[in-house]
Parts: structure tokens; sequence; C-alpha cells
């Protein structure tokens, strides 16, 4: 995967703004305001930072290398994933796609 196909596939959700709230080389990818991906797309080594399910995240950083802790945000719900690592790009797409599902606005039920 590369920057630009990451950029795509980040923008590519509904309702989802790629900002740049802390630096110009920082991608920062809401819904709703809200974050569910961050990455530097012009640095040398690629990775994305994602927001997770804290017992998938155990899970995932065991299984694989290339799945750390979040750098720079709470350890316990984000992950931070290599690019071209040992996590197959279907896995780093779905990862994307969950942290997206996981920050985006929820439809308010009608009252009864």
């Amino acid at each position: 995967m590369t920057s630009e196909e990451l950029r795509e596939w980040c923008a590519g959700f509904p309702g989802a703004e790629e900002t740049f709230p802390f630096n110009p080389e920082t991608s920062v990818f809401k819904v709703g305001g809200k974050i569910f991906a961050l990455s530097a797309l012009g640095a040398e080594t690629l990775k994305v930072s994602v927001k997770c399910d804290p017992e998938l995240g155990e899970a995932l950083r065991a299984e694989h290398e290339s799945i750390v802790p979040g750098y720079h945000l709470n350890k316990r719900h984000w992950i931070t994933v290599t690019i071209g690592g040992d996590a197959p790009v279907a896995r780093v797409r779905e990862l994307i796609e969950d942290s997206y599902d996981l920050v985006r606005p929820k439809r308010k039920r009608a009252p009864r």
C-alpha cells in the first residue's frame, strides 16, 4: 500500500475528511469531528494509527510484529501499523474501516 492509496482509502469513507491540526506532515482523518486515522504520509516508513477495540488490539500486537501500541496516543485504544510489515494490506484496510466504524456518528433512534 502506497501513501496515496492509504490517503484514498481513508478519505473514501462517507463523511471522512483529511485535516492537518498538528503539523503539515501529519494527515488526520476524521468523521463527525472525531479522529479515526493518523499518518505521516510523506514519511520514509509509512505507518497509520487507528482506534481499536482494546482486546483486539492486544491480540493483534501479539500476532503481528508490525502492530504496536498507538504512537503518542492512548495505548489501550489505539494501535500503530507499519505498512509493508507482516500485517497484510487487507488487514490494514479492515483495521482502518473498523476504526472509522468505532468513531462515526451513530444514527439516533426515533422516539416511540
